[in-house]
């Protein structure tokens, strides 16, 4: 074949060569001594951009205001200096979710005070962490993967089994990590608005992620929110933080455990994780004790003691030699008590709920084998709805005590400021909000004294 395509090429040289000549016989000459007139310019095509430059053609995913967001975030990735074939990659594809872009989204959005960590009863919110399954899952992962956690924390120094709560809480051990495709979820984000300049960097990261090595376009699934693999990592998150324990090559948090569980190790590493101490230890109080002092500040372990604050579980307090602690009262003064160190804040890190971070300690300790939390939680408390909760804060701001944004989320700002409202009243200032307190700054009851 390849001659024949040769000598197919020579006969039709030989055929351009004739016609040229006789072309030429049958041009007009010039006269002699006449100089030739020179031949006019042939008109020139505009130039068409080079290949691999100018705008990327995508065909229409159907909407039109996400095209014309993809048309301007491509041109924009590619002059920041992305890659335009990854660029491409990430784009191409995407197309409009219901979640984002549908009407249901619009008219009833989720905010974060509809979010688990908020809206639900503390003892609600444990009871998938400390549920039976949950603990004897966990310390089975600790006892077959004893090796690889062993080898995890000898590196980062993270309490083994707090890393399986992590990984726990994040993924149920990897079984549930999403199905969604991480540029296409945070692609929606952004033409959704709300979030667009959140959405945009993590899609930008995530090009550098691939343009790194550390992980493969068709690797990108994601969660609903945009959060990848067995670690829930933020494209940011697992750029910073993830880990190739077993040097392939590749940081895998998808399907590789070794990198997973490492990734979360590094992460609480790199937030200030402090070796060799406690989440928090469960006390109890004596009688009459000034709930105030739950007030969200840390103080020395000399102060608590002087207070009469003792482990629940008897003995003295094992520390590791932490010096401060908080007292907190995640469900009021009836309920169990904690004095939280350092880890506890670093647990916040992953996720910025007290209700999380409870959680990872208390699982983690559940799967080595202690009954958490020793004391009962007072369920018979009816507590406050977001919109209650809403109420509440709106009613303390303008008493004068500082609940911050009216949010619905009963955080350590609105606990304070009721903390502050209680003493006025003569109750017990634990900061809990109930009906009782509802009604009590809404002016619809008297308060009543107790020192309880």
């Amino acid at each position: 074949m390849a001659r024949y395509a040769i000598a197919r090429s020579h006969i039709a040289g030989a055929a351009i060569l004739a016609g040229l000549l006789v072309s030429c016989a049958h041009s007009p000459q010039a006269s002699p001594g006449t100089p030739s007139s020179p031949p006019p310019a042939p008109s020139q095509p505009a130039p068409s951009p080079s290949p691999g430059t100018g705008p990327i053609s995508y065909k229409s995913t159907g909407n039109s205001d996400m095209d014309a967001w993809r048309d301007d975030f491509s041109a924009r990735a590619i002059a920041s200096g992305h890659d335009r074939a990854v660029v491409k990659s990430m784009l191409e594809d995407i197309k409009p979710l219901d979640l984002y872009l549908g009407s249901s989204f619009q008219t009833a959005a989720v905010g974060i005070g509809d979010q688990a960590e908020f809206a639900k009863p503390i003892w609600d919110y444990l009871k998938v962490p400390l549920g039976n399954s949950r603990v004897s899952n966990g310390a089975s992962h600790l006892h077959n993967e004893a090796e690889l956690f062993a080898a995890v924390e000898a590196k980062y120094g993270v309490d083994a089994e707090y890393i399986a709560a992590i990984w726990g809480m994040e993924s149920s051990f990897g079984a549930v990590i999403g199905n969604f495709d991480g540029p296409n979820t945070l692609a929606n984000m952004a033409v959704e608005g709300r979030r667009k300049s959140f959405a945009e960097r993590e899609l930008l990261t995530l090009m550098k992620i691939v343009e790194r090595g550390d992980a493969h376009r068709d690797d990108l699934i994601a969660g609903w929110a945009g959060a990848m693999g067995q670690t829930q990592f933020m494209p940011s998150t697992y750029y910073a933080y993830a880990e190739d324990f077993d040097g392939d090559g590749e940081k895998d948090v998808w399907k590789n455990e070794g990198d997973a569980l490492a990734s979360a190790a590094n992460y609480l590493k790199s937030s200030g994780w402090s070796p060799g101490q406690p989440w928090g230890i469960e006390v109890i109080v004596p009688t009459g004790f000034d709930f105030s002092l739950a007030d969200g500040n840390d103080r020395r372990m000399e102060t608590w003691r002087s207070h009469g604050i003792i482990p629940i579980r008897g003995g003295d307090f094992e520390t590791g030699g932490a010096d401060y602690a908080e007292l907190w009262l995640p469900a009021g003064a009836t309920g169990p008590k904690y004095l939280i160190f350092n880890n506890f804040k670093v647990f916040k890190k992953y996720n910025n709920a007290d209700s999380y971070a409870l959680a990872v300690g208390l699982s983690g300790d559940a799967f080595t084998g202690k009954k958490v939390p020793v004391a009962v939680w007072p369920t018979e408390i009816e507590p406050l709805t977001v919109a209650e909760i809403k109420i509440l804060q709106a009613n303390l701001n303008s008493r004068g005590f500082d609940a911050g944004v009216v949010d619905g989320i009963p955080g350590r700002k609105t606990r304070t400021a009721l903390q502050g409202f209680q003493k006025t009243q003569g109750v017990v200032a634990d900061g809990y909000p109930t009906k009782q307190m509802l009604a009590l700054v809404n002016g619809q009851v008297a308060g009543t004294a107790s020192t309880n």
